[in-house]
């Protein structure tokens, strides 16, 4: 495969989500963009990843990429397949697991996730498929990862539903509530990536490759403040963007 230096802001958030998995760590991975990153990342610099699916597969090894949690491909050379009741109470519940990787419909600025309703829950606009295993990981994974595609319908100031819980209100009313995990640590978007401050609202630590800081405040459904320029996001290597190509060949994700 030819691989150019010329990528797309999606490949760039994929790119840059893959790099912040650890070797070694043990990472629930969400339906989505969040299968295909952490799926790279243990094809490069974390080939120990431990990929736990919600269907009840721990240490999956997929010799391709999956397109579901139920993908058969993921029992092949998996270290347990189990029962769903098996992996949330023992695995999630009992603490072993580092990393909740999630996407959203509506992410708002204190990491709050919906993927329930867009609209009032009782006379809502469009109805979503719910939460899933989404819920029990935003609230026991030791940290959570969130990556989605900006835009500001996607980034609104508050969800319309709150269906896994970040921050909530704050730092102190997800504490105040004895949730297990330690919440969200980073957001990361096609246009760059937030981390939180120590009340649990989002800031923007980077931006992507030729991305103004216009298109980010544009993207937001709230005033971005900002304490100091954020850094620029690394761009792809050669070697990260030929690995995602192979992978995604049929452009299940990347289109």
């Amino acid at each position: 495969m030819v691989v150019t230096d010329a990528y797309t802001q999606v490949e760039m958030m994929v790119v840059e989500a893959s790099r912040r998995l650890v070797d070694g760590e043990r990472v629930l991975v969400g339906v989505g963009m969040p299968n295909l990153a952490a799926c790279l990342a243990l094809r490069l610099q974390a080939p120990n990843l431990v990929l736990i699916f919600e269907s009840g597969v721990v240490g999956a090894r997929p010799e391709r990429l999956p397109l579901s949690i139920g993908d058969s491909v993921l029992a092949d050379n998996a270290q347990v397949v189990c029962s769903m009741f098996e992996l949330f109470n023992f695995y999630l519940q009992g603490g072993l697991v580092d990393v909740g990787f999630l996407g959203g419909a509506q992410i708002d600025r204190y990491g709050n996730i919906n993927s329930t309703v867009i609209g009032r829950y009782d006379s809502c606009k469009v109805r979503l498929p719910g939460s899933g295993g989404a819920c029990e990981i935003a609230i026991h994974a030791r940290r959570t990862i969130i990556m989605t595609r900006q835009d500001a319908k996607r980034f609104p100031a508050r969800v319309d539903f709150v269906t896994s819980p970040g921050y909530l209100g704050g730092r102190k009313e997800r504490s105040g509530l004895g949730l297990a995990g330690g919440g969200p640590t980073e957001v990361i978007t096609d246009l760059g990536v937030y981390e939180f401050d120590a009340d649990g609202r989002m800031v923007l630590t980077r931006v992507h490759p030729g991305v103004a800081l216009e298109q980010v405040e544009a993207a937001l459904g709230w005033e971005l403040e900002l304490d100091r320029l954020p850094e620029q996001t690394s761009p792809p290597s050669s070697a990260e963007l030929r690995a995602l190509r192979e992978l995604d060949c049929r452009g299940a994700y990347l289109g």
